[in-house]
């Protein structure tokens, strides 16, 4: 029998712009810091920010599995540790205070870890192109890890929506690593749980963003709810519909949203004209946000024209966020 989920009363929801993410892993560090730093959790990152087109974090988690087909959960794969990438360490003792020749290197030897093809993208120079993905828990409106989880262990918070491991109820079952096709929750082997990002419920209940995106140096991120017609967020998603869940075609639902990136066309044919294909493949964006995302492009191009031309547009003027505080509730840190 499938779980029974009670719909919240309100939902948080996030956007990222990715026409400004600049890839420097504040975000990823702030969520390390505050909540993945226990046993067993050294491979843990309930937040990152990966090189897309890339293999990604864990590797390859685009084709794992899971989520929902014709409505029907879905089992999918759970990726092997070597995936995520085993956690290595440095002697630095060694050859700081025990006089040690040889060269300080990581143990055991890498071969694979987040951001292990950062920065590559695709194509050939001067064409060649890439651009950054936050991914975080989607706190789905339907997730796929809430009706697998034999145990009833995780339930959607009816006041703000996040969706959370009940860890004395957890029972280590993996179910939802399995189901999950955004590979985002993440079995604990030393606790024998699963374990994932919390939203930050504790900062949302005291009134202050979550952590991600309060320390976001590129002010690429909005949070809020999305019933608040005042919230950045309800005018990115349902007044101007500019942001896309990533990978709607799982069937979950997410509520992290994308402003997909615009960056420009390519440089040059080869016979040395200007060309008017974009950097990007429209088929790479649509890949990622559904078909959609062409609209959506065609209406962030004619606001950015107006703004070049002095003129007013209210949607880049919310894109541009000069106020954290008209980006996200409190943006204390």
């Amino acid at each position: 029998m499938a779980n029974v989920m009670k719909a919240p009363k309100r939902q948080l929801t996030y956007v990222t712009d990715l026409n400004k993410c600049i890839g420097c892993q504040t975000c990823t560090v702030a969520c390390k810091k505050l909540w993945t730093t226990g046993p067993g959790q050294d491979f843990m990152y309930w937040r990152n920010v990966e090189t897309t087109p890339g293999l990604g974090y864990p590797r390859n988690w685009q084709t794992k599995g899971g989520g929902y087909k014709n409505g029907e959960l879905q089992k999918g794969k759970i990726p092997p540790m070597i995936d995520y990438g085993i956690p290595f360490e440095f002697d630095y003792a060694g050859r700081l205070f025990e006089g040690k020749k040889e060269r300080v290197r990581p143990s055991p030897t890498p071969r694979s870890a987040p951001n292990w093809d950062e920065d590559q993208g695709a194509g050939e120079y001067p064409n060649n192109s890439f651009f950054y993905l936050p991914r975080m828990c989607n706190h789905c409106t339907k997730p796929a890890c809430l009706e697998a989880c034999p145990n009833e262990a995780i339930y959607k918070r009816e006041q703000d929506g996040i969706v959370v491991i009940h860890q004395d109820k957890c029972k280590g079952a993996q179910a939802c690593v399995q189901s999950c096709p955004y590979a985002k929750p993440y079995f604990n082997p030393v606790a024998n749980k699963a374990n994932k990002c919390i939203g930050c419920f504790p900062r949302i209940e005291q009134g202050v963003a979550p952590g991600c995106v309060a320390q976001c140096v590129g002010r690429a991120m909005h949070v809020g709810f999305i019933d608040d017609t005042n919230s950045s967020v309800h005018k990115l998603i349902r007044l101007y519909k500019v942001a896309l869940p990533l990978h709607p075609e799982f069937g979950t639902e997410p509520n992290v949203f994308y402003v997909p990136p615009v960056l420009g066309p390519r440089m040059e044919l080869p016979n040395g004209e200007l060309s008017t294909d974009p950097k990007i493949p429209l088929a790479q964006l649509e890949g990622l946000f559904g078909k959609q995302v062409r609209d959506v492009l065609a209406i962030l191009q004619t606001e950015r024209e107006k703004k070049m031309k002095g003129l007013a547009s209210d949607l880049m003027d919310v894109l541009i966020g000069r106020r954290s505080a008209d980006m996200m509730i409190s943006p204390l840190t």
